[in-house]
């Protein structure tokens, strides 16, 4: 008896330890799940900012890439390149308070901009130029770095564009000019091929009344005016597009983006120069080739002139074609874009005949044969026309054009007038346009280099 009791006793408080273990078992799993569920709330919130993060520099690509789309630079001299874009973009940003941009020589910055300030997203980016991350030097690119970020998260990302020369939209045109046109008389605006080679481009934000169409004149295109107050006044024996009178206003545009003219660039022919023509020389049944015309010469040639590859007039100076005239390549003046003076005039008052400098021959004119698409090149200087030309094989450009008498003829290429002033077609003048085949940019004007993004190019950096 008394050895049973010694034994139940030994067993008494065991289901206190029991529970006590498992109690603390349990306390363990709870605190180990606790951890683990804070761990995982925390890399979800991670993986949430970094989400973000990358949205963010996403949406940094998107709006460089918007803004990128419409640099156009002048081509050549790589080196002013990054600064020339740092330029166009700190225009663009101009109305934009969110968006600013800084340049250090070697670097375009674009300041962080805030996408959330709920979820702490922003965005910056870097252009960089001159040469790729692994240091292989490239002159016709440029490389963008952009980095987004939410909260401490940051993802980075890149892109490279391409800098690829290209035309100017003004080419697109049988006339463009900066000021007002005004048709009088018997004045048709044709083409041999599709109408829109006889379109017309006006800017005229210097007169309300961008084109005056007075008697029975017609245009074949479409007129585009840039000045968005801008008016017509088109007689009702007048035509554009077919549609005559009040009802040719249907196939005007008015308030039009605006078209930037082409540069021009006389001093490029320069170098062809090889004769110089001095007062008391022959100005009848004469031939000059390569020839400069030096300043305040003023000739007038009277009858059967012929000019091989290049006539280079130095300013001030007026020059006068009265009877009939050959031009074998290009006629260049020298005046200034900005600065046109009265002292300066192109006068062709008999018969034009045009040949491209393709024409001629390559031993005796060499890469001057190359130098195509352009008939005058005359910045600063007016020109005008008063008899007829069979075929213009070339642009016209020059800061004051009028075509007036009986002149007129088929142009390949077009007219591009870059003064304020009105342009002036009169008389009995007939000009049709073909532009067929002229893709590539004529010779004379500086070609311009866009940036094309390059879709394969994107990386994102760890």
């Amino acid at each position: 008896m008394t050895r049973s009791r010694i034994n139940c006793a030994c067993r008494r408080g065991s289901a206190l330890v029991l529970s006590l273990l498992f109690v603390a078992v349990l306390s363990a799993l709870a605190v180990a799940m606790a951890t683990i569920s804070g761990a995982n709330v925390q890399v979800a919130h991670n993986q949430r900012q970094g989400g973000w993060a990358l949205a963010s520099a996403h949406s940094g690509i998107e709006v460089l890439r918007y803004y990128l789309k419409d640099v156009s630079i002048a081509a050549g001299a790589p080196a002013g390149r990054l600064e020339a874009l740092f330029h166009q973009l700190e225009e663009q940003f101009a109305d934009a308070s969110n968006l600013n941009v800084s340049y250090s020589g070697n670097a375009v910055t674009l300041d962080s901009v805030v996408l959330s300030s709920t979820t702490d997203q922003s965005f910056d980016a870097t252009v960089t130029y001159g040469s790729h991350a692994d240091g292989t030097p490239d002159y016709d690119a440029i490389d963008v770095t952009v980095t987004g970020s939410s909260g401490r998260a940051a993802k980075r990302v890149g892109f490279t564009c391409l800098f690829k020369e290209t035309g100017n939209p003004i080419f697109d045109y049988g006339i463009a000019t900066r000021g007002p046109l005004v048709t009088q008389g018997n004045v048709d605006i044709d083409t041999f091929n599709e109408a829109f080679s006889a379109d017309i481009y006006i800017e005229s934000f210097n007169s309300n009344l961008a084109l005056e169409m007075i008697g029975k004149s017609s245009i074949a295109g479409k007129v585009t005016i840039a000045n968005e107050t801008a008016n017509v006044d088109i007689a009702n024996s007048s035509s554009v597009f077919g549609a005559k009178g009040s009802d040719a206003i249907a196939f005007i545009t008015i308030g039009a983006d605006t078209c930037a003219f082409p540069v021009p660039n006389p001093s490029e022919f320069l170098g062809f120069v090889t004769t110089t023509f001095q007062s008391g020389d022959p100005t009848s049944n004469t031939t000059l080739t390569n020839v400069e015309i030096p300043a305040d010469t003023n000739p007038q040639f009277t009858g059967n002139t012929t000019i091989n590859g290049i006539m280079y007039i130095r300013q001030p100076n007026t020059v006068r074609f009265v009877g009939n005239a050959t031009i074998n390549g290009i006629i260049v003046a020298e005046g200034q874009l900005e600065a046109p003076s009265e002292l300066n005039h192109l006068d062709f008052g008999g018969t034009v005949i045009s040949n491209d400098t393709s024409t001629l021959s390559s031993e005796e004119f060499g890469t001057l044969t190359e130098q195509t698409g352009t008939f005058i090149v005359a910045p600063g200087f007016s020109v005008s026309f008063g008899g007829n030309a069979s075929m213009i094989n070339g642009v016209i450009a020059a800061s004051g054009v009028q075509f007036y008498g009986h002149a007129g003829g088929t142009i390949n290429g077009s007219i591009i007038n870059y003064s304020d002033d009105r342009m002036n077609l009169a008389g009995n003048t007939d000009l049709v346009f073909n532009r067929s085949g002229r893709d590539k940019i004529p010779a004379g004007f500086t070609p311009q280099t866009t940036l094309e993004f390059m879709p394969d190019s994107y990386q994102e950096y760890l």
